[in-house]
C-alpha cells in the first residue's frame, strides 16, 4: 500500500519575509537583517547552530572577538522577538585553532546571562563518528544551551520522555512501597542525548550526526539531524507556535517544525542552501523526504552488520598483537 504524504493544517507555502499569518518564512538573507523584522515577543523558540568561525566555504574566519561581537548584535535581537515564556537553543561545537581547543559554549554563555537569561540544560549531544585526531582525543559531542527568557517557562516533558530501563519498577519499601517507581510515560532523557540503551536485546538508541551514510545527508558540510531539533521543539513548543532558525542552513529545524504542526522560520543567506531547504520542504509534504524516525535505534547488532577483525599481519600468536611492527 501506498504511504499517504504527512498532513499539515499549516499548508506548505513558502514567504520569503516575515508575516504573522505566514506557516513557513524562509528568508534569503543574512541573519542579522532579517532577525531586526520579527516583531516583539513573537517567536517560542529559537534553535540553531550558528557559524563556528572555522573557514568553511560559507563561513569567513575572523578573529574571535569581532566572531562574537557580531553573534551579540544577532543574539539581542532574538532576545527582542522571543516570548516572555520561550527559549532558545543554542547548539555549537569547539572552534579549533592551532590545534587549541575553544569551547564556544563557554564564551556564547556570557552574552546570554548580559540579557538576564536563565540557563536550565548544558545538554551535552555525544555521538559515535566523526573526524580522527592524532595529537589529543577526538571529538565526539557538541553541546546546546538552553536559556529562557524569563524564571516562567514552557516546558513539555511528556512529550520527550524516552522509555524507562526498568519500566514496571515498584518500589520496594517505604510508604510507597508496591507503586510504581517511575512515570508510566518514560523516564526524562537527562541532559546527555546519547545512548539511552546498552541492551543487545533492544539495540543501541542514540542521535547520530549527519555523515556520508546518513539518509538525511545533503551538501552541507555541517549539517545537524532533524530529530535533534526535533526534541527541543516538542518540548519548548506548542502547536501553531512561530519556531525560528536565524542560521537555517538546509532547513532541519524548519522541517522539525513543520512535522509537528509548529510554524516554521528560518534564514540563510546561501542561495543554494535556500534552494536545498526548499526543495526539502516540498519532498516532506509530498512525504519524500529521508528522515530518520525520532528514537530509531541506530543499529541491532548480530543481524546484518559487519564485525570488525584483527588483521591476521598485526597477529603473530594468540597471545601478542602487533600495530605497525611494535609489539604491543
Amino acid at each position: 500500500m501506498r504511504k499517504k504524504p504527512p498532513s499539515s493544517k499549516l499548508g506548505n507555502s513558502v514567504s520569503d519575509e516575515y508575516s504573522s499569518n505566514a506557516p513557513i518564512i524562509l528568508h534569503p538573507g543574512a541573519a542579522e537583517n532579517f532577525t531586526r523584522t520579527i516583531p516583539d515577543n513573537s517567536i517560542a523558540l529559537v534553535v540553531t547552530s550558528p557559524p563556528y568561525n572555522l573557514g568553511k566555504e560559507y563561513e569567513d574566519r575572523e578573529d574571535m572577538n569581532e566572531y562574537l561581537d557580531k553573534q551579540r548584535e544577532t543574539i539581542v535581537e532574538l532576545h527582542r522577538a522571543l516570548k516572555d515564556n520561550g527559549s532558545i537553543c543554542w547548539q555549537v561545537g569547539n572552534y579549533i585553532k592551532n590545534g587549541e581547543v575553544f569551547p564556544l559554549d563557554i564564551f556564547y554563555y556570557r552574552i546570554f546571562k548580559e540579557l538576564g537569561m536563565f540557563l536550565r540544560n548544558r545538554i551535552v549531544w555525544r555521538y559515535g563518528h566523526g573526524q580522527h585526531a592524532s595529537n589529543r582525543f577526538s571529538g565526539r559531542y557538541e553541546t546546546i544551551l538552553w536559556f529562557t527568557k524569563s524564571e516562567t517557562y514552557l516546558f513539555n516533558l511528556d512529550n520527550v520522555r524516552v522509555p524507562a530501563k526498568y519500566p514496571g519498577k515498584l518500589h520496594s519499601k517505604g510508604p510507597k512501597k508496591g507503586k510504581p517507581s517511575g512515570n508510566p510515560k518514560g523516564k526524562n532523557p537527562s541532559d546527555v542525548w546519547e545512548v539511552v540503551s546498552r541492551d543487545w536485546e533492544n539495540g543501541f538508541w542514540e542521535i547520530p550526526n549527519v555523515k556520508s551514510s546518513h539518509r538525511e545527508k545533503t551538501i552541507h558540510p555541517c549539517q545537524f539531524p532533524i530529530e535533534l531539533a526535533e526534541r527541543c521543539v516538542l518540548a519548548l513548543t506548542n502547536v501553531g507556535d512561530f519556531v525560528f532558525d536565524p542560521y537555517s542552513g538546509v532547513g532541519s529545524s524548519l522541517i522539525a517544525a513543520i512535522k509537528h504542526k509548529r510554524r516554521a522560520i528560518g534564514s540563510e543567506k546561501e542561495e543554494v542552501y535556500v534552494k536545498v531547504t526548499r526543495e526539502r520542504i516540498e519532498h516532506f509534504f509530498q512525504g519524500k523526504l529521508n528522515m530518520r524516525p525520532l528514537g530509531k535505534s541506530l543499529y541491532e547488532p548480530g543481524k546484518t552488520e559487519k564485525v570488525a577483525q584483527i588483521p591476521k599481519s598485526w597477529v603473530r600468536d594468540e597471545s601478542t598483537i602487533y600495530y605497525d611492527g611494535n609489539e604491543k
